[in-house]
């Protein structure tokens, strides 16, 4: 079987640091990847993963349909709508370029399979900067952003409920691990809620699944990674079930 293509989109980031000694001080940069527990739990798998950074992304994700046509599913993860809608021939040269957002809503309209992992730069995001909300590619997700920073912050750690069987959840029974936050979102219409936090933590969606025209999409309010998975959720066994599950669900034949 010929595997299928996956572009994860963001999911890096660069911190800067001073470090002051005594008199003296001096600056230091570091790179980080935030889905390697992803990578991982692909690797033999039916899927192909192409891993995007951030950084890349503003110039290399495809501005054309044809571009985007080669991937069967696209994960977009902390990545703000920014980045994708203000390239540099946009922002440093005031060029006009095709809207990148409609062109995802479009593609996954026509079949394709549309993921939004959460994260501190997913849906709205810390202080309202994902800006997600009333975005092209909102319109394809099964669930709807709210107005402000919407994180949900959970450092005791929370196991979610399961609420309905699916082919998504198929091998997964049992406790999860703990997740350590969420993005609170709204589902929309129709959409099919298949996991949320416990009624005592607001009883709000973790696992969303709905339809975009012909396409799929997903939207899982947690992270992919550190720090909102705990580290016994990143190295649990139905860690790489619950992602392949998903991507066999957005990408199949219908």
């Amino acid at each position: 079987m010929a595997q299928k293509s996956v572009l994860l989109v963001g999911e890096s980031w660069v911190s800067s640091s001073t470090h002051y000694k005594g008199f003296d001080q001096f600056g230091s940069v570091s790179f980080h990847l935030g889905a390697e527990p992803l990578v991982a739990a692909l690797k033999g798998t039916a899927f192909d993963l192409t891993y995007m950074p951030a950084h890349e992304a503003a110039n290399d994700l495809p501005f054309d349909r044809e571009g985007l046509a080669k991937f069967d599913a696209i994960i977009i993860s902390d990545i703000g709508a920014n980045t994708i809608l203000l390239p540099p021939a946009v922002f440093l040269e005031s060029r006009t370029m095709p809207n990148r957002l409609k062109l995802i809503r479009d593609w996954t309209a026509d079949g394709g399979g549309l993921m939004m992992i959460g994260g501190y730069l997913s849906f709205q995001g810390i202080d309202g900067r994902a800006r997600w909300r009333r975005t092209p590619v909102e319109e394809a997700l099964p669930v709807t952003c709210l107005p402000w920073d919407d994180r949900i912050e959970i450092p005791e750690g929370v196991t979610p409920d399961l609420l309905a069987e699916h082919p998504v959840l198929e091998g997964l029974s049992g406790a999860w691990p703990p997740l350590l936050g969420i993005n609170e979102v709204e589902p929309k219409d129709g959409a099919t809620v298949l996991a949320r936090l416990p009624q005592s933590e607001g009883g709000h969606p973790l696992l969303v699944l709905g339809e975009h025209g012909k396409g799929r999409s997903a939207a899982w309010t947690s992270d992919i990674g550190p720090h909102w998975l705990s580290k016994e959720f990143c190295d649990w066994e139905g860690y790489k079930t619950l992602w392949v599950n998903l991507l066999t669900w957005l990408t199949e034949e219908r």
